[in-house]
């Protein structure tokens, strides 16, 4: 038996359908919001997560517009939550921020607004009180989510970014979280492939997380990365088997779309967009 106790020997065999692959707005960063939505759609992709600096720069009603008229569903807003204290001058202030994002998610027909709990304030080193002060504070959203219609989802993130941006890491712990707020009908969780491949708990810990899988998100870690935030490599190019985080993530019960999601300063955000998206679908039978 393998270390994780899973099916390492075996492969997903089932070719990702194209009605369920998406490609988050980051990927194109070298875009504005508009260039970035026109361009999937040009190669047959209806599925986004919008990413909340593009948005702003175009405004929320005129983006809701681009979607419509190119015919794309929006899996999510991205990024919200940075409850942590880190983020913003006080409580009240992090949680406008959000009740603003959720009207936003709203406006352009977002299911969810993706949450992370947010870093370590400066010269703060209690981790433990930093994680009770996001649980409070997401406890705090669940009235303005509701009132919205928007589900937040919850997204860990990997350790090496715990100080600046996620307090926490690992789907158990993203799961304790949940279990702590009990509103399954306003949280679920976002799962990372970038920032979760590395914990040999993963697939025990999305049997348990079942049906509060709401997102899936998927690039790859370059074997000699430079830069852990910005350096993200196209499926295929790295070491994390997706394919197999994928058949975790559906024997657990999640149907959702497999969303391409890439922040690459010195490599894809250079690149002409039209040969990123063509990439991306020429990687689909093989390693999404």
């Amino acid at each position: 038996m393998s270390l994780a106790g899973e099916r390492l020997s075996e492969m997903p065999e089932a070719v990702l359908p194209m009605e369920r692959l998406a490609i988050h707005q980051v990927t194109l960063m070298q875009c504005d919001f508009r260039a970035s939505i026109e361009c999937f759609a040009r190669h047959g992709i209806r599925q986004t997560t919008v990413w909340l600096d593009k948005l702003d720069a175009i405004g929320t009603e005129d983006g809701a517009r681009v979607l419509e008229d190119n015919a794309m569903s929006v899996n999510a807003l991205c990024p919200g939550g940075l409850v942590s204290g880190a983020h913003a001058p006080d409580m009240e202030a992090a949680l406008e921020m959000n009740r603003r994002w959720l009207d936003q998610a709203a406006v352009i027909g977002a299911a969810s607004l993706v949450v992370i709990t947010g870093g370590l304030p400066e010269g703060e080193t209690d981790l433990f009180a930093v994680r009770e002060r996001a649980l409070e504070g997401f406890h705090r959203l669940i009235g303005p989510a509701r009132a919205s219609g928007v589900r937040l989802a919850f997204e860990p993130l990997h350790p090496m970014v715990c100080g600046g941006r996620s307090v926490i890491s690992r789907v158990a712990d993203a799961l304790d979280f949940l279990d702590a707020l009990n509103t399954d009908d306003v949280f679920g969780l976002a799962v990372d492939s970038y920032a979760v491949w590395w914990d040999l708990d993963l697939a025990a810990s999305l049997r348990r997380a079942g049906p509060r899988l709401l997102h899936f998100h998927v690039s790859d870690w370059l074997r000699d990365t430079e830069d852990v935030r910005f350096d993200r490599g196209m499926p295929g190019d790295g070491v994390i088997d997706n394919r197999r985080l994928r058949e975790w993530m559906e024997d657990a019960g999640f149907r959702g779309s497999v969303e391409v999601e890439i922040f690459s300063e010195k490599n894809w955000w250079r690149r002409d967009p039209d040969d990123v998206v063509r990439t991306i679908l020429d990687r689909r039978a093989e390693f999404l």
